[in-house]
């Protein structure tokens, strides 16, 4: 890069563990996006204040200290690295990297450094441990000597992780002469006191910006006061405690729920927060729509004319949810999204329907669907595979119904049932209007061929989708699913729908859901509906009248592979390899990563085998005569494996 350096398989170091990602460091200053999208960490080269480097376990740790506290610590770098990086922070940002040592001794005495709200234990002069004052929930004395701090159980920086550090223990002797006290007040309390006023304890050694009471949250489920401070908001409740940093705060969305007197607003966190063993990477708020509040902000003249010049206002008189979301988007940073173009037969921004027999609203939004209350699962519009229509399973009156089904690119599924048959239209128009995939319409993709089967309610009506399996089977040139690979290419890139102001921020996925059978079994009756045939042409879940399956002829060519195909074959193992234990779908997006990040000429080589290839295929089909007769399955064998 001529601009900088960009470096792959970079880890953002946290409290509880650590996030792989993608660094870019230029002249402008420092972005990190986490690996297959989600959180983002943007660092501007006149907020650095500092930067260290540390030899650690098998690799090299780079530090970056910002004005407002906040210290990045990204692991994953060569020894090479260490030298280009040092010279370019040199002459791009003025700044000359420290190096520090890491202690391995095992020693468990030694000295305390607080710079910051960071706190470093050396161990004869080499550092042992770091640890972050903002994680810091409570400290509290135990004899004369001892100093407890306690961590936020429920803290994102550490929430991904099974073990996270709790508790920490200091024993500060009366000879101490770092922190001299008196008689009255011991060294040891001298430190706590020290910790009290630079981290965030309790209140966050500072008092709330502003304090919304009695919010009904629907995600995690309680009535919370809810306290918007200058680094972190905290909801305080009766059983819980939560405390979330802004740099968690990914997106936050305000939907109104139509014909009804509330409004959520939703908080999207990477990495979540944690309650018991359960994660939660939205926050789920609901406010009385006509309440009205006036609130007026407690800081200080110079940091609302400074910091937050053009952000924040000195106080707010509005609807709850609008001053709400305003005062924490002025704190946090984060983008907001509101509803799109799309509306529904009653005249709201969502229709309604039920997901894993929750009921709920499904908004369908510029770049993303979100499903609340519960569960809430938010699905991008580049994530998806394809859409299919689907008519109910059950019969009787809900014939007036129909499902969504939802796959994505990583072959899991939602299926969102009981949505009331007017919507048919209102959805359709928008799905197809988006450029998505709809399964079972094949190249029908226009609303009066919809519309004609829409208004036919005899079972015996012309199913586009049955049509299009029917024209394929004429075809020589079957595809299986083994042939199809999915583009894995993802950015990272955000939510980001219309109705916002800005257009850039950070990526985050919905709630994860088990994988689901590649062959769907589900009986349809809604008879306004196409009905969801099997791939060989017949109705699903009929045992009787289903019809023998044709296999495809094993002497058919093979069909050609992409450059990308045959890269992807070559690189999967080194993935493997330099990431033991890694995700399937994770190794399919560091591939996708890593090509979209390749120049021309590092993807020839494979593009000349595609080549290669293609011009193998079209050789062997012209020669491809007279194919052998297809065999036949009996009716009684089951299609899913």
């Amino acid at each position: 890069m001529t601009d900088g350096h960009l470096f792959n398989n970079i880890s953002l170091g946290g409290r509880g563990g650590t996030n792989p990602g993608q660094l870019k460091i230029y002249s402008g200053g420092i972005l990190w996006k986490k690996q297959g999208g989600g959180k983002a960490v943007e660092v501007d080269k006149a907020d650095i204040i500092g930067v260290t480097w540390m030899k650690v376990p098998r690799t090299n740790q780079l530090g970056v200290r910002v004005k407002d506290g906040l210290y990045y610590k990204f692991t994953g770098f060569r020894d090479q690295d260490v030298t280009s990086l040092s010279n370019f922070f040199q002459s791009n940002c003025g700044i000359t990297p420290e190096e520090k040592q890491l202690s391995v001794s095992g020693r468990n005495w030694g000295e305390i450094d607080l710079n910051g709200n960071m706190l470093t234990f050396l161990a004869g002069q080499k550092q042992a441990f770091e640890l972050s004052l903002a994680d810091v929930s409570q400290t509290q004395m135990q004899g004369k000597n001892d100093v407890i701090l306690e961590f936020h159980v429920d803290d994102t920086t550490g929430a991904n992780e099974k073990d996270s550090l709790m508790e920490i223990s200091f024993h500060i002797p009366n000879s101490n002469t770092q922190f001299v006290g008196d008689e009255n007040r011991p060294p040891a309390q001298v430190f706590r006191d020290k910790i009290m006023s630079m981290a965030d304890v309790g209140a966050g050694g500072e008092e709330a910006v502003v304090t919304f009471e009695g919010i009904a949250v629907l995600t995690p489920r309680g009535r919370y006061s809810v306290e918007l401070h200058l680094s972190f908001l905290r909801l305080q409740g009766q059983a819980n405690d939560f405390k979330i940093q802004y740099s968690s705060v990914v997106r936050l969305f305000l939907l109104p729920k139509s014909n009804q007197p509330h409004t959520f607003v939703v908080v999207t966190l990477d990495p979540p927060i944690r309650k018991g063993q359960t994660l939660y990477p939205h926050i789920v708020m609901q406010f009385d729509t006509d309440n009205v509040v006036q609130s007026s902000l407690t800081m200080s003249e110079d940091l609302l004319n400074t910091k937050y010049k053009d952000k924040l206002e000195p106080a707010y008189k509005g609807l709850i949810h609008e001053v709400f979301t305003t005062i924490l988007r002025g704190l946090s940073g984060a983008k907001v999204t509101k509803p799109g173009k799309f509306r529904s037969c009653q005249d709201g921004y969502a229709v309604k329907s039920s997901l894993k027999a929750e009921d709920g609203l499904l908004y369908p939004l510029e770049k993303s669907f979100f499903f609340l209350p519960k569960p809430p699962t938010l699905i991008l519009h580049e994530e998806i595979d394809y859409v299919e229509f689907e008519r109910h399973a059950a019969g009787g009156s809900n014939m007036h119904y129909f499902d969504l089904l939802i796959r994505l690119k990583t072959e899991q599924e939602h299926l969102f049932r009981n949505i009331q048959r007017n919507e048919y239209h209102n959805l359709f128009d928008f799905i197809s209007g988006k450029g998505l995939r709809i399964m079972n319409l094949g190249e029908m993709q226009t609303a009066n061929g919809v519309a004609a089967v829409l208004q036919n309610d005899d079972d015996d009506a012309v199913d586009p989708h049955l049509e299009r399996i029917r024209n394929e089977a004429g075809d020589e040139s079957d595809e299986e699913d083994e042939d199809f690979v999915a583009d894995k290419d993802d950015e990272g890139s955000p939510t980001d729908d219309s109705g916002e102001e800005d257009s850039d921020a950070s990526e985050i996925g919905g709630e994860k859901e088990k994988p689901v059978k590649k062959e769907l079994k589900r009986e349809s009756s809604l008879k306004s509906m196409p009905k969801k045939k099997s791939r060989d042409g017949g109705e699903e879940g009929s045992s009787k009248n289903k019809k023998p399956k044709k296999k495809k002829d094993p002497n058919a060519p093979k069909k050609a592979m992409s450059g990308y195909l045959f890269f992807s074959q070559m690189e999967r193992e080194n993935v493997k390899k330099s990431n033991p234990g890694i995700a399937f779908g994770d190794i399919t997006r560091a591939i996708g990563d890593k090509w979209k990040n390749m120049s021309a000429e590092e993807k020839e080589p494979y593009e000349a085998k595609a080549r290669a290839d293609k011009k193998r295929y079209k050789e062997e089909v012209s020669g491809y005569k007279n194919p052998q007769p297809m065999n036949i399955d009996s009716g009684n064998d089951s299609d899913s494996s």
